[in-house]
C-alpha cells in the first residue's frame, strides 16, 4: 500500500501545448492517504481515466510528479509501481478455470504454491466465488467475470495502489449495487488503498470516502459525499451531483442583501454578499431544502413528476425554473402557492465558484 502525491501534474497529449484547452489535464496537486478509499468523479472526457493512466504509468506527464511514498514514481513503469488494474471490461481467460485465474497474477511472481492456494480461497470467499473455482470462466456471467477481475486485483499483497475504471458499466443495474457493496465490504476488510473512477455518483458517492470532482480536465472539488451535497464549491459539482441537482438561479446584491428578481433571498452567510462584487452572481439551493407556504416566493406550479418515495415539483417565478422535492403524497397547491428557501442550504456563487 502507499500514500500517493500528485505535485503540481499537468498533461497534454500534443507535443508543444500553448492553449489552455490543449491540456488535458491541467495542473492539480492531490494527496492521497495510505489504505483510502477514493473516487474520481466527472463526466465523459473529463480527464479521469487520464489521471488514472498517469497513476499507473501507463502515461508519463508532461509537467509535475507523482509520488508513492514520498518515492518519485513518474517515470517509473506500471511493474515497478506495483499497481493492480481493474478496467471497465473483465479482462480474463476464458480457457483458464476461476482458479487460475486467480491465480495467475501470483504464479508470474513465483509465489510459493501453498501461498498462492491460500490466496486463491481467501479472496474467492470475499467475492463468492468459492463453488466455482473449478469452472471455466468462459461460462460465467458478465458479473461473475468482473468478480474474477476485481479479485485479480485484490490477490496479490504487494500492491501499492488497486485502481478501477468504470469496472460496473456493464453490469445490469441490480448486479451493479450487489458488487458495489461487496466492493466497499472488501475494502474495509483488506484496507488497500483504492482509486475508483466513474461518471455515476451513486457509485462514487457509495464507495468513496473521499471523491474528486473533475470537469474539463480541472479538480473542481475535493471533500467527502456529504461535503459535495451540501456545500458544493462550484455550480458544476451543485449540477452533478444530487438528482435533480442543485437548482442554480440568477442573483444580484441589492441594499446589502442578495436579492433573486427583485426578491430578496438569505443565504448562508449573509457577510460574503459584499465580497460578491465584481462578477456574475447566482444562489444554489437543492431542491430538498426548499418548501411551500403561504408567504415568500410566488410561483407558478407546472409540471409534477412521481419519483418514488417523493415528488419532483417545476415551479417557475418570472419564467425561471425552480425544482422542488416534496414526499410522496403531499398536496401541491394548484394556485396561489409560495416558496420558502431553508438559509442554511442557500448560497452565494461568483463566476460559478462559492463565494468564501
Amino acid at each position: 500500500m502507499a500514500r500517493i502525491t500528485i505535485d503540481r501534474l499537468r498533461h497534454s497529449y500534443m507535443a508543444e501545448p500553448k492553449r489552455p484547452e490543449d491540456w488535458a489535464l491541467k495542473e492539480m496537486s492531490l494527496e492521497w492517504q495510505d489504505g483510502g478509499a477514493y473516487a474520481l468523479l466527472g463526466p465523459s472526457g473529463c480527464g479521469k481515466t487520464t489521471l488514472l493512466n498517469l497513476i499507473s504509468g501507463l502515461l508519463r506527464p508532461s509537467e509535475g510528479r507523482i509520488l508513492f511514498d514520498d518515492q518519485d514514481v513518474s517515470r517509473a513503469s506500471p511493474e515497478d509501481r506495483n499497481i493492480a488494474q481493474v478496467f471497465q471490461f473483465p479482462v480474463i481467460y476464458d480457457t483458464m478455470t476461476v482458479y487460475e485465474n486467480l491465480a495467475f497474477p501470483l504464479k508470474n511472481r513465483h509465489v510459493p504454491a501453498s501461498e498462492i492456494d491460500r490466496r486463491v480461497r481467501e479472496i474467492a470467499g470475499m467475492l463468492d466465488l468459492g463453488d466455482s473455482l473449478m469452472n471455466r470462466a468462459a461460462g460465467l456471467t458478465a458479473d461473475g467475470k468482473q468478480k474474477i477481475s476485481l479479485g485479480r486485483g485484490l490477490v496479490r499483497s504487494d500492491v501499492n495502489v488497486i485502481m478501477f475504471d468504470e469496472p460496473l458499466t456493464v453490469i445490469d443495474p441490480h448486479l451493479k449495487w450487489v458488487l458495489r457493496s461487496k466492493l466497499k465490504e472488501l475494502h474495509h476488510r483488506v484496507k488497500r488503498t483504492m482509486i475508483y473512477v466513474t461518471h455515476d455518483q451513486t457509485e462514487a458517492l457509495t464507495f468513496a470516502d473521499l471523491v474528486v470532482v473533475m470537469n474539463n480536465g480541472e479538480v473542481v472539488q475535493v471533500g467527502t459525499p456529504i461535503e459535495l451535497f451540501d456545500r458544493p464549491a462550484h455550480t458544476f459539482v451543485g449540477h452533478f451531483i444530487g438528482s435533480p441537482g442543485m437548482n442554480v438561479l440568477p442573483a444580484s446584491l441589492e441594499n446589502d442583501g442578495v436579492s433573486f428578481m427583485g426578491s430578496r433571498i438569505e443565504v448562508i452567510d449573509p457577510q460574503r454578499a459584499g465580497a460578491a462584487a465584481g462578477g456574475q452572481l447566482e444562489i444554489g439551493i437543492r431542491p430538498e431544502f426548499i418548501s411551500f407556504g403561504t408567504t415568500g416566493l410566488p410561483v407558478e406550479i407546472g409540471k409534477v413528476s412521481d419519483a418514488g418515495r417523493f415528488r419532483i415539483v417545476e415551479a417557475r417565478h418570472q419564467g425561471q425554473l425552480i425544482r422542488v422535492l416534496v414526499p410522496e403524497g403531499y398536496a401541491v397547491p394548484a394556485d396561489g402557492a409560495h416558496l420558502a428557501f431553508d438559509a442554511q442550504h442557500t448560497h452565494l456563487y461568483r463566476d460559478g465558484w462559492l463565494v468564501a
